[in-house]
């Protein structure tokens, strides 16, 4: 402690973690850095929120749907701790060697003065997250009597008999609750003094405890979840409360695919695009239960699963490089209908719901990627006998070999970026992207013949 006290290190100084949050975050932004990287869709309206909110030092809630990114915004609150603070050895709670608060560490404080021994904390160690779940108690959150202590001979009125549960843990750092209304109402009264006189409450004892934290959460609009609710006094703590939102725009949605998906093979962005805008269809659907959202993971599984289809295919094949293709598109309303809910007096119509609009985002991305290139050419010579054949067990290469010699189709792969590559895969994704649009719009007519699994367009 004497070393840490004749030394300039900033940290020697207590400050509150409300103040470090504040200050990190301004150099931050004065900096022009962003402080919240793999946050995608919010930068103009939940952020500049959230700011506001952490910068006033408010408790928040974020509300929102599932799969909007709640729970990774509030993990991201971690970078903004500082990178290492001091604490005192030993310590159950973290304390900063100037400030103790538990009656041993204000007793090792005074007897050992100088030489009480410092440890350092890093910012990760500051960061305590609870999922709401029915088992979780009181003493899970704020602490209970420790009957070990008692057994050791302490008395049972002493406050060290007692054990810290998550919250005082966490004291000069960030608690996050995840679902909130999951929690019993009667736990959620036990955080109320923790909110608003900063101190905890266990069994009969008398302990007043000056907790440092910052109290965050996240939670699903309560007319949807239907299993519980935000007590009135625990909204009335928390001084900010952040509507969620899932991406506004297309580029959003492609932007968070792309940074969140883990495809194992090449899916083009014409591809990763059709399922943006596929997810959007959906959340515009009256048929889909709204309430609980089209989350982005759906988006993001959805990417994976056409990737895993265009593995599948060069395993069977023999391509050499997979490339995601149009027909892959066909796996995702089979595999991935379970990630919805839908309005009652749908059952039975969930696939042909799922291909219809999955068909509607194929011809809205192909009217965008293609707006001015004229396929009637491209038309004309499959329908007039230069038939192209595809399908979950048609190689690339063969897609590529029955593709007339015409000037639109390299036309098409440059509009869709695979002009500058002789590979078939990317060049056979860009055209069956063309074809699938002129058969949508009734310009050209396909085949599915069920019993080897091929697509003809012209047939």
């Amino acid at each position: 402690m004497g070393e840490l006290r004749a030394s300039d290190h900033p940290a020697k100084t207590a400050r509150s973690v409300r103040d470090e949050l504040r200050d990190n975050l301004l150099a931050t932004l004065k900096a022009g850095e962003n402080p919240w990287p793999g946050i995608v869709g919010f930068e103009r309206t939940v952020l500049p929120q959230f700011e506001r909110a952490i910068l006033a030092g408010h408790d928040v809630v974020l509300l929102g749907e599932r799969g909007q990114g709640k729970t990774r915004l509030l993990r991201s609150l971690v970078a903004l701790l500082d990178e290492w603070t001091p604490v005192i050895e030993g310590s159950e709670i973290g304390e900063h060697p100037e400030q103790p608060i538990i009656p041993a560490s204000i007793r090792r404080a005074t007897v050992e003065g100088d030489a009480l021994p410092v440890a350092w904390r890093h910012r990760s160690e500051r960061y305590a997250e609870k999922l709401a779940t029915p088992d979780t108690s009181v003493a899970d959150l704020i602490g209970d009597v420790d009957p070990v202590k008692v057994a050791e001979g302490r008395s049972l009125g002493d406050p060290e008999t007692i054990h810290y549960g998550l919250v005082p843990r966490a004291h000069r750092g960030i608690v996050t609750v995840n679902e909130l209304p999951d929690l019993a109402e009667r736990i959620q009264v036990a955080l109320l003094n923790v909110m608003e006189e900063r101190d905890i409450q266990v069994r009969g004892y008398t302990l007043r405890l000056p907790l440092d934290i910052l109290l965050v959460a996240s939670a699903n609009p309560e007319d949807y979840t239907n299993r519980g609710r935000i007590i009135t006094p625990l909204k009335d703590r928390f001084g900010a409360e952040v509507r969620t939102h899932y991406p506004l725009e297309v580029d959003g949605e492609v932007a968070l695919i792309r940074q969140e998906a883990d495809t194992v093979a090449e899916v083009p962005d014409h591809l990763v695009e059709v399922i943006a805008r596929f997810t959007r269809n959906l959340r515009n659907a009256s048929a889909i239960d709204q309430r609980s959202g089209v989350s982005a993971r759906f988006s993001v599984a959805a990417a994976e699963t056409v990737a895993a289809a265009a593995l599948r295919r060069a395993a069977v094949t023999g391509e050499d490089t997979p490339v995601a293709r149009p027909v892959d598109l066909e796996a995702v309303p089979p595999v991935l209908r379970g990630k919805l809910e839908f309005e009652s007096g749908e059952e039975g119509r969930e696939e042909e719901l799922l291909t219809h609009l999955l068909r509607r985002a194929v011809a809205e991305t192909a009217r965008k990627r293609l707006a001015g290139v004229d396929l009637g050419p491209l038309a004309d010579a499959v329908a007039e006998g230069r038939r192209v054949v595809t399908g979950e067990r048609v190689p690339a290469r063969e897609v590529v070999a029955t593709l007339p010699s015409i000037p639109v189709v390299r036309t098409v792969a440059d509009k869709l970026g695979a002009g500058d590559t002789e590979a078939p895969g990317p060049l056979a994704s860009a055209v069956e992207l063309a074809l699938e649009h002129l058969y949508l719009t009734r310009k050209l007519a396909k085949d599915d013949d069920e019993d080897d699994g091929t697509v003809t367009y012209g047939g």
